[in-house]
């Protein structure tokens, strides 16, 4: 199968327009979908609310010198880590601001840059910069995925960004030219109830959950963007016919359908399924709050299979960015270990900067053997959002 038709800027916001669309009508807004907003354990910091003017979204305008920040071991007191940059800088964040206004303060009182984010689902960040085109107010866009990257990358508005950043990340994380990096990994993962299964009932690939020995006993949220990012993937690496037959073996197979991945991950732990598909990182949170064991294990693929999906919440620079050295000094420092060390023990996710600690839980991304896919190409939503709706899932 070709996925990379051609398509016009149109088709592609008419696709994120109707993502974002399906993420809103879920009772807790996700980030593309695919972020529950969880609760972070990171302490609360000092912003102010601006509204951007357009589209009802607000933006948090982070003062360097209302918000303090500790000093990185090594650091003499009072020099920040990434040197004192200073301006300004306007993100279009599609992660939410729960979960990363902690390292964006510790990040504007290290450079002494004045932040200002707008928040929203990824989606809508991403159709918002498309539609502003060359009037787009954002110097970056820091999304929830990397489909979502590759829509903007690919309409020409992603600047390219410097080699010493990129190298800092493995070229299966980034975009192979140039135009995003990821900041953290998100692994696809089937969250197993360990009281009803083992590690060895899982099947050899994702795609085998189709068997009828499976027969009500799954979960899924079909309206979740990390599932049908998965759900790409197995179009761009199987094919059309591979990924609609295995929706419709699935649904035919009586999985039940949940408004997100904390909502599968409470089933899973309830007994009330057996497995569900999910992103990694929603048991990792609930077995943080719970402050103890559960019932519940996440199987991560390690094969190369379709189901060893590892996604990137990452990063761009606008072509239109009026402040470049601001802009490249904030992705530095979110791939800095302070920050990596963040997205590891607060959002529970992979760092993808080599020589940061993973937790201990997770199989280590060195472990993982990814699909050889572009995750650029994850952008091909419209086709798999029209699949969904074919076979009765959106």
């Amino acid at each position: 199968m070709n996925t990379n038709r051609s398509v016009s800027r149109r088709d592609i916001i008419r696709a994120l327009a109707g993502l974002a669309g399906a993420s809103l009508a879920a009772p807790v807004l996700a980030a593309c979908g695919g972020e529950d907003n969880p609760a972070s354990t990171a302490a609360p910091t000092a912003t102010s609310q601006a509204g951007t003017g357009s589209g009802g979204s607000a933006a948090t305008a982070t003062s360097a010198a209302a918000t303090p920040a500790s000093t990185p071991a090594g650091t003499p007191a009072g020099a920040p880590a990434t040197g004192t940059v200073g301006g300004s800088l306007t993100v279009y964040s599609g992660r939410s601001e729960q979960l990363i206004q902690a390292i964006v303060d510790q990040f504007a009182a290290a450079s002494g840059v004045e932040v200002k984010v707008r928040y929203g689902d990824t989606a809508e960040m991403a159709a918002a910069i498309l539609e502003e085109g060359q009037s787009s107010p954002a110097d970056i866009f820091f999304a929830q995925d990397a489909g979502a990257l590759g829509a903007v990358a690919r309409e020409g508005l992603l600047a390219e960004l410097p080699a010493d950043v990129l190298d800092l990340v493995e070229a299966r994380f980034r975009s192979p030219d140039g135009l995003w990096v990821g900041i953290s990994g998100r692994a696809r993962a089937v969250v197993y109830n360990t009281e009803r299964l083992s590690e060895s009932d899982i099947p050899p690939s994702i795609l085998d959950f189709t068997d009828p020995v499976w027969k009500d006993r799954l979960g899924w949220a079909p309206t979740n963007a990390s599932f049908q990012a998965a759900v790409t993937a197995i179009r761009v690496l199987r094919g059309d016919d591979v990924a609609r037959a295995w929706l419709e073996g699935i649904r035919d197979n009586g999985a039940r359908v949940f408004e997100n991945n904390n909502a599968i991950v409470s089933a899973v732990i309830d007994g009330e399924i057996d497995a569900g598909f999910v992103n990694h990182y929603y048991l990792m949170r609930q077995l943080a709050e719970a402050g103890g064991d559960l019932p519940a294990r996440n199987y991560i693929y390690r094969n190369g299979d379709p189901g060893a999906l590892v996604n990137v919440a990452g990063a761009g620079i606008l072509t239109t960015a009026k402040n470049q050295e601001q802009a490249i000094a904030f992705i530095r420092y979110m791939l800095s270990p302070e920050a990596q060390t963040y997205f590891a023990e607060e959002t529970h996710e992979y760092p993808l900067v080599a020589g940061v600690p993973t937790d201990p839980n997770l199989v280590p991304l060195s472990e993982i053997q990814t699909p050889d896919i572009d995750l650029s190409d994850l952008a091909d939503l419209e086709a798999t959002l029209e699949m969904l709706r074919d076979v009765g899932l959106l």
